[in-house]
């Protein structure tokens, strides 16, 4: 049992996202006892490559952390976590230090290697429904091999590892989580070997992998001093960024989801069985307690109202736009080309028809916010449709979570309750998994994530819903010819 009380220990939860670090100390009930934060300033865009230097990432941790423990007057530090963005790498040597760039998780240098990968891994690929994309890790490796860029008696490891690795003061085994988009299979509990073998990779240059929770190493003096980190602290494997916000949401329990909001949409959640989706718009993490962690992102979201309404105090609007009821016709609000899921296109477009010539502002929000939520419905029916459980709970995080017309709007929408937590974002959930004993991350959960509303569906508001859903799923099939 978790001691709580304000003189009772913390965990300290790190987040690796691409603009920052961010740490956090979190109770055994939840609290935020100290958060610290830091920019990384070097982020390398050229053409398909995005790179950032994996000594800011040390040094931005020692800040953020320094600042999360500067007020907790010498309350213990339990253990850590480190979460970070997927498909991140770097190359490392023996002791633990880069001696390379981070390629980041959306560098798409090794394009030209997806078809071979695809190809050797066939079989790996359709029993776990991937479908590797140029982002994923696993070209970049096979790049990063290929060009020589891996010396003998060196690793390639994920962006976490490399953070914890510089804590421990040697390498470290990397969690299932980081380690599905370099190729992990995920049902065999191994490196496909085979399928390296056939692209050119040698296995031993990849870092043992255990799940997420595993304790991993002690935080040693020298990296004491530079992060504030007491000595001696336990470190635990971590999740991807955005398991960690899964985590963070309580989304643990078989049937229970998650729906993150923000400049785009993310849909995670929890079932005792993989979902094999032969489309690979869905892919699965293993659950640290057993089970699955089945999800998938779409390209729609709220990133279109920054375009489209620059500048617009959305709050502000946001009383015109309930006011206006369910919109006309159907918008697809993809804030760029190219979507993921529910249905997977690198060519698709967003639309708007049958709505006014000239939208007012209002008009605007409405129309997006409701083809936001139309969309989270078709992914939910997506999953529903390749034997997901979505019976449970759904918990909605992001920045439009702060918006509760919106949050309402999305209950009456999905037909279901929508709650919102207090806490949220992947540091808190790092810091629930370092809190949690093995097997017990769910658990864990419940007992540490706190709620800050719920909306219940309106049941008066189904009928003329469901017609604008049923809209833009005829308008997405019927011109685009996708099916939903």
């Amino acid at each position: 049992m978790l001691a709580e009380g304000p003189g009772g220990p913390v965990w300290l939860g790190v987040d690796l996202g691409t603009q920052g670090v961010r740490a956090v100390a979190v109770d055994a009930a939840g609290h935020v006892a100290g958060a610290g934060s830091a920019r990384l300033r070097h982020d390398l865009r050229r053409g398909p490559r995005h790179e950032q230097d994996p000594q800011e990432w040390w040094t931005a941790t020692c800040v953020a952390t320094s600042a999360a423990l500067a007020g907790l007057r010498g309350r213990e530090v339990a253990a850590l976590a480190v979460d970070s963005t997927s498909g991140t790498l770097v190359v490392q040597d023996g002791a633990g230090r880069a001696v390379g760039p981070g390629l980041m998780y959306d560098d798409t240098r090794a394009a030209a290697r997806v078809a071979a990968v695809r190809e050797a891994g066939q079989a790996v690929w359709a029993a776990l429904g991937y479908r590797v994309q140029a982002a994923w890790a696993l070209p970049k490796l096979v790049e990063l091999c290929a060009t020589g860029a891996v010396p003998a008696g060196h690793t390639v490891v994920h962006q976490a590892d490399h953070v914890v690795a510089r804590l421990a003061g040697h390498p470290v085994a990397t969690d299932t989580s980081h380690a599905l988009k370099t190729g992990y299979d995920l049902l065999a509990d191994a490196w496909p070997t085979a399928v390296f073998e056939a692209l050119g990779v040698d296995a031993a240059v990849l870092p043992a992998v255990v799940p997420p929770g595993t304790p991993l190493a002690v935080v040693s003096p020298a990296a004491a001093a530079e992060s504030a980190v007491p000595a001696g602290t336990p470190v635990v494997a971590g999740m991807t960024d955005g398991c960690a916000a899964q985590v963070a949401a309580g989304a643990l329990a078989p049937g229970d989801w998650c729906s993150a909001l923000g400049t785009t949409l993310v849909v995670k959640g929890a079932t005792a069985t993989p979902v094999v989706d032969p489309a690979g718009a869905v892919y699965c993490h293993r659950h640290p307690d057993g089970g699955w962690l089945p999800g998938g992102a779409s390209n729609v979201g709220a990133g279109v109202l920054r375009r489209e309404l620059p500048g617009v105090d959305l709050a502000a609007l946001t009383p015109a736009a309930a006011a206006l009821g369910v919109p006309p016709g159907a918008t697809y609000p993809l804030v760029g080309v190219g979507e993921r899921f529910p249905f997977p296109d690198p060519d698709a477009r967003g639309f708007d028809v049958g709505g006014p010539a000239v939208p007012t502002p209002a008009e605007t929000l409405a129309r997006v916010a409701h083809g936001v939520a139309y969309v989270e419905r078709l992914a939910f029916d997506v999953l529903a449709g390749l034997g997901a459980d979505v019976s449970g709970a759904v918990t909605v995080t992001g920045a439009t979570s702060a918006n509760d017309w919106w949050n309402q709007l999305r209950a009456d929408v999905l037909g279901r309750p929508v709650a919102v937590p207090r806490e949220a974002g992947s540091a808190f959930g790092a810091a629930v998994l370092a809190a949690a004993e093995p097997g017990s991350l769910a658990a864990t959960a419940q007992r540490m994530v706190r709620l800050r509303a719920r909306f219940d569906p309106r049941p008066e508001r189904a009928d003329a819903l469901a017609e604008g859903c049923a809209r833009l799923r005829a308008e997405l099939t019927r011109e685009r010819r996708w099916s939903l």
